[in-house]
Protein backbone atom coordinates (compact mmCIF):
# COMPACT_ATOMS: atom_id res chain seq x y z
CA UNK A 1 0.00 0.00 0.00
CA UNK A 2 1.50 3.62 -1.07
CA UNK A 3 -0.62 6.20 0.41
CA UNK A 4 -0.92 9.98 -0.52
CA UNK A 5 -2.76 12.53 1.48
CA UNK A 6 -4.68 15.36 -0.55
CA UNK A 7 -7.37 18.04 -0.23
CA UNK A 8 -5.88 20.38 2.34
CA UNK A 9 -5.24 23.91 2.16
CA UNK A 10 -6.70 27.00 3.76
CA UNK A 11 -10.31 27.49 5.03
CA UNK A 12 -11.91 30.22 7.28
CA UNK A 13 -13.29 28.98 10.34
CA UNK A 14 -16.87 27.74 10.47
CA UNK A 15 -15.61 26.26 6.54
CA UNK A 16 -15.40 23.01 5.48
CA UNK A 17 -13.49 20.63 3.82
CA UNK A 18 -12.64 17.32 2.55
CA UNK A 19 -9.39 15.32 2.80
CA UNK A 20 -8.77 12.25 0.56
CA UNK A 21 -6.42 9.01 1.11
CA UNK A 22 -5.39 7.16 -1.95
CA UNK A 23 -3.57 4.11 -2.25
CA UNK A 24 -1.41 4.08 -5.55
CA UNK A 25 -1.11 0.27 -5.13
CA UNK A 26 -5.11 -0.25 -5.45
CA UNK A 27 -5.33 -2.56 -2.36
CA UNK A 28 -6.86 0.17 0.64
CA UNK A 29 -9.91 -1.93 1.04
CA UNK A 30 -7.53 -4.57 2.94
CA UNK A 31 -7.05 -2.06 5.48
CA UNK A 32 -8.45 0.06 8.30
CA UNK A 33 -7.52 3.52 7.56
CA UNK A 34 -6.81 6.31 10.28
CA UNK A 35 -6.56 9.78 10.01
CA UNK A 36 -3.95 11.56 12.53
CA UNK A 37 -2.81 15.25 12.76
CA UNK A 38 0.11 16.57 14.10
CA UNK A 39 1.26 20.26 14.85
CA UNK A 40 4.58 21.72 15.21
CA UNK A 41 6.03 20.71 18.43
CA UNK A 42 3.22 18.06 19.54
CA UNK A 43 2.94 14.81 19.13
CA UNK A 44 0.74 13.13 16.06
CA UNK A 45 -2.90 12.83 17.92
CA UNK A 46 -5.50 10.30 16.35
CA UNK A 47 -8.93 12.03 14.18
CA UNK A 48 -10.65 9.10 13.13
CA UNK A 49 -10.27 5.50 12.21
CA UNK A 50 -13.11 3.24 9.67
CA UNK A 51 -12.62 -0.43 9.16
CA UNK A 52 -12.43 -1.23 5.94
CA UNK A 53 -15.44 -1.35 4.70
CA UNK A 54 -16.32 1.95 6.83
CA UNK A 55 -18.76 0.30 9.48
CA UNK A 56 -16.85 0.74 12.46
CA UNK A 57 -15.86 4.00 12.67
CA UNK A 58 -14.02 5.64 15.49
CA UNK A 59 -13.48 9.52 16.16
CA UNK A 60 -11.42 11.53 18.88
CA UNK A 61 -13.89 13.15 20.88
CA UNK A 62 -13.16 16.66 20.37
CA UNK A 63 -13.87 15.77 16.49
CA UNK A 64 -17.04 13.85 16.93
CA UNK A 65 -20.23 15.82 15.01
CA UNK A 66 -17.76 17.76 13.08
CA UNK A 67 -15.70 15.03 11.07
CA UNK A 68 -16.96 12.18 9.41
CA UNK A 69 -14.64 9.15 8.13
CA UNK A 70 -15.72 7.21 4.84
CA UNK A 71 -14.48 4.54 2.70
CA UNK A 72 -15.29 4.25 -0.92
CA UNK A 73 -14.46 0.71 -1.55
CA UNK A 74 -15.06 0.91 -5.73
CA UNK A 75 -12.57 3.39 -5.50
CA UNK A 76 -9.95 1.98 -2.53
CA UNK A 77 -10.09 5.91 -1.74
CA UNK A 78 -10.31 7.14 2.03
CA UNK A 79 -12.13 10.29 3.37
CA UNK A 80 -12.05 13.00 6.10
CA UNK A 81 -14.85 15.29 6.26
CA UNK A 82 -14.48 18.10 8.33
CA UNK A 83 -17.40 20.70 8.92
CA UNK A 84 -17.34 23.42 10.98
CA UNK A 85 -13.79 23.82 11.52
CA UNK A 86 -11.62 25.89 13.91
CA UNK A 87 -8.38 27.57 13.88
CA UNK A 88 -7.22 25.06 16.67
CA UNK A 89 -8.13 22.30 13.99
CA UNK A 90 -5.14 23.35 11.77
CA UNK A 91 -2.51 21.17 11.62
CA UNK A 92 -0.95 18.09 9.34
CA UNK A 93 -2.90 15.71 8.38
CA UNK A 94 -2.64 11.92 8.19
CA UNK A 95 -3.83 8.93 6.66
CA UNK A 96 -2.65 5.78 7.95
CA UNK A 97 -3.51 2.00 7.18
CA UNK A 98 -3.01 -0.96 9.04
CA UNK A 99 -3.92 -4.63 7.80
CA UNK A 100 -4.32 -6.61 11.48
CA UNK A 101 -7.14 -4.03 12.69
CA UNK A 102 -8.76 -4.57 9.02
CA UNK A 103 -12.15 -4.57 10.95
CA UNK A 104 -11.62 -2.96 14.21
CA UNK A 105 -9.84 -0.19 13.54
CA UNK A 106 -7.21 1.10 16.35
CA UNK A 107 -7.03 4.97 17.91
CA UNK A 108 -2.94 4.23 19.02
CA UNK A 109 -1.24 5.67 15.76
CA UNK A 110 1.98 2.58 17.01
CA UNK A 111 -0.60 0.38 15.21
CA UNK A 112 -0.66 1.73 11.69
CA UNK A 113 1.99 0.21 9.66
CA UNK A 114 1.55 2.84 6.60
CA UNK A 115 1.49 5.95 6.67
CA UNK A 116 1.31 8.52 3.25
CA UNK A 117 2.54 12.15 3.01
CA UNK A 118 0.55 14.69 5.17
CA UNK A 119 -1.17 17.26 3.61
CA UNK A 120 -1.86 21.03 5.63
CA UNK A 121 -5.11 22.46 6.30
CA UNK A 122 -4.94 25.99 7.53
CA UNK A 123 -7.91 27.44 9.33
CA UNK A 124 -7.73 31.21 9.51
CA UNK A 125 -9.88 32.86 12.12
Amino acid sequence: VQLQASGGGPVQAGGSMRLSCADSARSLNRYAVGWFRQTPGNEREFVAAASWNGLARYYADSMKGRFTISRDTFKNMAYLDMNNLKPEDTAVYFCAADRDTVTNPARNQDLYDYWGEGTLVTVSS
